[in-house]
């Protein structure tokens, strides 16, 4: 059986989803990250990074996967599922898992400290990399406008940039005028495998954690008193 590592997070939901979506059998592990369960020896053993997700493989001998893009390769692979089988074509869903993995998640990550967590609001570094944020979605928005999925078929390279571009909200920004882009976020959301992935290690419910969250801000700012 594999055991999952993970967290409510972008990436974790990127392996939860996988899984789901694989019929693998799986159990789960929460890890809380508020404790910092993550730094702790133990798991350093399995990601010496100290970043969820992590999946153990038992019945490979324990041999255990870090960084949640490998994680997928890893298990789509072994499934032989969610990857095409072509040259051309495994190429280019890991091109767009790539895509995710160096531009997507690394930018809205930025945008996401800068604009929800930062103790100083710094307004050339927010509309910095909500920009950039913005121009990485109009990128997907042209593939879309040509494509049904990123790679072709629905793979990995879906599953990825699906589990961060969901949160546009977390990161301020809008995706206003991006209509393919909105048309393949709801299509993803509505698989029944997605939807039981994101709710994996526990129930998120993203849009009350969002509504949170802008009152943060709106308080930050002097809006709201």
């Amino acid at each position: 059986m594999i055991e999952l590592l993970t967290s409510p997070t972008p990436n974790g939901w990127k392996a939860s989803i996988t899984l789901e979506e694989l019929g693998i059998e799986y159990s789960v592990r929460h890890i809380e990250m508020e404790k910092k369960e993550q730094k702790e020896p133990w798991f350093l053993k399995l990601n010496p990074n100290g970043r969820i997700p992590v999946i153990v493989d038992h019945d490979n001998g324990g041999f255990a996967v870090f960084e949640s893009g490998a994680i997928m390769l890893y298990l789509a692979e072994q499934a032989g599922a969610l990857l095409p089988t072509d040259v051309k074509g495994r190429s280019l869903a890991i091109q767009w898992l790539m895509f995710q993995m160096g531009g997507i998640g690394p930018m809205m990550g930025q945008a996401n400290v800068f604009y929800r967590y930062a103790p100083e609001r710094i307004p050339y570094a927010i509309e910095r990399y909500q920009r950039e944020v913005r121009r990485l979605l109009e990128v997907l928005e042209m593939r879309l406008a040509e494509s049904e999925y990123l790679a072709g078929d629905y793979s990995i390279a879906d599953i990825a940039n699906w589990s961060w571009v969901r949160g546009y909200k977390w990161a301020g920004v809008d995706i206003e005028g991006l209509d393919n882009l909105e048309r393949w976020l709801d299509a993803i959301g509505e698989r029944p495998a997605v939807r039981r992935g994101q709710d994996v290690p526990v129930p998120t419910d993203l849009e009350e954690m969002l509504r949170k969250a802008d009152e943060a801000v709106d308080r930050a700012q002097g809006i709201l008193v």
